[in-house]
């Protein structure tokens, strides 16, 4: 067929939940999305409903409506990571994307086609939705505040050596 897809790309952060008397709940903090509060779930520091499971009931979804193959372009989690002699030892971000990845792996079983996935982001970097240095993503940590003060040097988190011990391992890492 002429000018048709051949996958579908997508981001995924988090989950919304919603209600049919939405006035009866607390509406989601830091839900760009609009929805109410889910009590289930674990909330980010900016109020972003942590939902990994969630993940893998889309992928599931979108590849048994489209059948086409899938590519997850953007999931992560920010967090305030805090620079202390050297590279940052939060694991936040860690706990986020191995959850995440974890259910890919389910989803793949489960028989979607994910032909890649990507994270948000690999280098901290501005938050287009607070504009803060301080809401950080990457597996690279730079020396940047809010006040626009900082170095810009750069470090390795934790979570760069771990990351890429899940690449190495095509995942098998995600369960050690």
């Amino acid at each position: 067929m002429k000018n048709t897809v051949d996958f579908i790309s997508f981001s995924y952060y988090m989950s919304v939940a919603t209600a049919h008397n939405p006035e009866d709940y607390t509406i989601g903090k830091g839900n760009i999305m609009g929805g109410v509060e889910n009590s289930y779930l674990e909330k980010s520091e900016w109020g972003w409903a942590i939902d990994p499971i969630g993940l893998r009931l889309v992928l599931n979804d979108f590849y048994e409506r489209y059948q086409l193959p899938l590519f997850i372009v953007e999931n992560g989690l920010a967090a305030k990571d805090v620079l202390v002699d050297g590279p940052d030892g939060s694991t936040v971000e860690d706990d986020y994307l191995q959850k995440h990845l974890m259910q890919v792996s389910e989803a793949l079983q489960d028989g979607v086609e994910l032909w890649g996935y990507t994270t948000w982001g690999p280098i901290d970097l501005v938050s287009a939705s607070t504009a803060e240095f301080s809401k950080r993503y990457g597996f690279i940590y730079v020396d940047r505040n809010d006040d626009d003060s900082g170095s810009l040097a750069r470090y390795n988190k934790k979570s760069f050596a771990w990351y890429k011990s899940v690449i190495e391992s095509n995942g098998e890492a995600l369960y050690k």
